[in-house]
């Protein structure tokens, strides 16, 4: 028979201690933290995964003109300076256009006095490439100057009517080929310097500065020369198809002088006069689209990392670019072929190559 608690009986709690609470507290902060960790290094091999596989370099696309809200672009691909590799800037504006699917047409805006034969050709094939594979027309602008290898690249036009446009007080023309040569000899004779070097074959220092060019050599280079101006002269048969019926009178153009946007116009080397909005208004044409529904747009280098330091890291870094200094020199010594409109075409600094 069970018994009755009095009325007065409380009972008595149970308290159970966990000797371990401490302990576990702290595992569930490690834990925390190295989820914490882990996940940084997941961000972070993510960023580095997607930075492998961009090749437009963190450029940024701007708004230029049109209807903000749009989804339909006109891209302006911006040729700048001299042209010298070719595979910068330019190169990944190119990338990120061939990206975007909301593209419809391009303007390649050109100020520049050209650059190196194989910089200049580089991207000409590459406008024509992603005109081809984006079936999309493309407008040529022309700045201040569209000469030499910047009226090469312009050529990417190929057969569209009225599609290359120069301002104004364009400079366009500059139509040839140069190899630079300094001979040296004579003032190196007159203090009694001598050069000494050892090569393989008289031929490996026919451009050097130190020795004067032998007819022979000379009539080597020529040719070299000769069928660099070749190509120059078919690919502008390329872009200009009124000179592919009278090579006579591209020879007549194609000496190495420039010409003014009047007189480009009156030789057939470009279709219209008009500023960068006219050129757009012919692409807008070209791809039928409405202006009213159409962004235009543009790109951006980004930051610089000497812009993005402090005024002592980036003296540090400077002094440690100083090191590559015989190595640009060198380089900048070393014969190669322009498409260029210069007096010092070895003393070039490229802007599209940075």
């Amino acid at each position: 028979m069970s018994q009755v608690p009095p009325a007065n009986y409380l009972p008595q709690p149970i308290i159970i201690r966990n000797s371990g609470g401490l302990l576990w507290a702290l595992f569930a902060a490690v834990g925390w933290v190295g989820l914490f960790v882990a996940g940084m290094v997941v961000i972070g091999q993510w960023i580095g995964f997607a930075e492998y596989f961009d090749t437009t370099g963190g450029i940024e696309e701007k708004y230029h003109s049109g209807s903000k809200y749009a989804g339909d672009k006109i891209a302006i691909i911006s040729i700048e300076g001299v042209i010298m590799e070719g595979d910068g800037f330019v190169k990944q504006q190119i990338d990120r256009i061939k990206e975007d699917d909301n593209v419809k047409a391009i303007v390649v805006r050109v100020d520049s006095p050209g650059g190196t034969v194989t910089g200049s050709d580089y991207i000409y094939h590459h406008l024509k490439k992603l005109k081809a594979e984006k079936q999309i027309p493309l407008v040529v602008s022309m700045g201040s100057m569209a000469a030499s290898g910047g009226y090469y690249v312009s050529m990417a036009v190929e057969d569209q009517e009225n599609a290359i446009f120069a301002e104004p007080t364009t400079t366009t023309g500059s139509i040839g080929v140069i190899i630079p040569h300094y001979n040296f000899a004579g003032l190196m004779k007159e203090h009694g310097v001598v050069d000494d070097s050892i090569a393989s074959h008289e031929r490996k220092q026919m451009l050097s500065m130190t020795r004067d060019l032998k007819p022979e050599h000379r009539a080597i280079i020529q040719s070299y020369v000769d069928e660099s101006f070749s190509r120059f002269k078919d690919i502008v048969k390329s872009g200009r198809p009124i000179f592919r019926k009278d090579s006579e009178a591209l020879d007549q153009l194609a000496t190495g002088e420039i010409f003014s946007a009047d007189q480009a116009l009156k030789h057939g080397l470009v279709d219209k006069i008009g500023f960068i909005e006219e050129a757009i208004d012919r692409a807008l044409e070209l791809a039928k689209l409405q202006k009213s529904d159409v962004r235009v747009v543009k790109f951006k280098k980004p930051a610089s990392l000497l812009g993005s330091l402090g005024a002592a890291e980036a003296q540090q870094l400077a002094r440690l670019n100083d090191l590559n200094n015989a190595a640009a020199l060198l380089d900048l010594s070393t014969p190669r072929a322009f498409y260029l409109f210069s007096s010092f075409p070895t003393l070039a600094v490229s802007k599209c190559a940075d």
